[in-house]
């Protein structure tokens, strides 16, 4: 079959390596969002959505209704939430959410990410004040005004307001996202995309040799089973400002 065939296959098999990580990193977030909130997605809004998103990324029904389960179970295990903050290239800057149930072995995979490139993690603070953590929403069918006037109604501020050809993008506070789409929802407004995330301030643009550093550190550091979402603040050709 050739060299042909070998590309196909390791071309499926890494596609099969990024659903599979895919899936995990849903099925974790899943099982704490459930576990932390209650299982029944009706009373807890943040799981309802969480399923939304899950099953927008085709991530099976089986995966989601199995982490559900297992947040209910005697043997419910615990996941801590810890984000790292490293310094890369060019001034490149990280933020790496992890869920983790080893603390120890977790920064020192991150941080052999760092070192592997001459880069270093930072201590607490010192990368996070270059982010601003934000909820981003695309919304169809809907004017800016009937926009604006539901979020003030509801007490939310709102960051900026973006049309686009067909729609409108919605940037406010980043904890408020599952508020905001159950106000849009309730108003009748098509939410077409939503997320949050770390957004930079400012973003900086690298040479065609540093640029391939940084690709090689957010590769290794997502190939990472207990990174959740990786943020920087560099340019790339395509849109590749978040991972998660």
């Amino acid at each position: 079959m050739g060299r042909k065939f070998e590309v196909r296959k390791e071309s499926m098999q890494k596609s099969g390596l990024r659903k599979s990580k895919l899936y995990a990193r849903y099925g974790k977030e899943i099982y704490m969002c459930a576990k932390q909130g209650g299982s029944n997605p009706e009373s807890n809004l943040a799981l309802k959505h969480l399923i939304e998103r899950a099953k927008k990324e085709e991530v099976p029904v089986d995966i989601i209704d199995r982490n559900i389960k297992k947040a209910d179970s005697a043997d419910a295990q615990d996941y801590n939430p810890v984000r790292y903050e490293g310094f890369g290239p060019g001034g490149s800057a990280f933020l790496i959410d992890t869920l983790t149930d080893n603390v120890n072995r977790t920064v020192s995979e991150v941080r052999h990410c760092f070192t592997k490139i001459d880069a270093k993690l930072g201590v607490k603070g010192s990368v996070e004040h270059m982010f601003a953590h934000l909820s981003r929403l695309e919304v169809a069918d809907a004017g800016e005004e009937a926009l604006l006037e539901a979020l003030l109604e509801a007490n939310v501020e709102v960051t900026d307001i973006e049309p686009t050809n067909e729609s409108y993008i919605v940037i406010a506070d980043g904890y408020d996202l599952d508020r905001i789409e159950t106000i849009f929802r309730n108003r009748g407004f098509e939410v077409v995309a939503s997320e949050s995330g770390w957004f930079a301030h400012n973003m900086v643009t690298l040479d065609e040799e540093t640029l391939a550093v940084v690709h090689d550190l957010l590769t290794m550091l997502n190939d990472l089973d207990d990174v959740q979402a990786v943020y920087h603040n560099v340019v790339f050709d395509t849109d590749e400002t978040t991972d998660a």
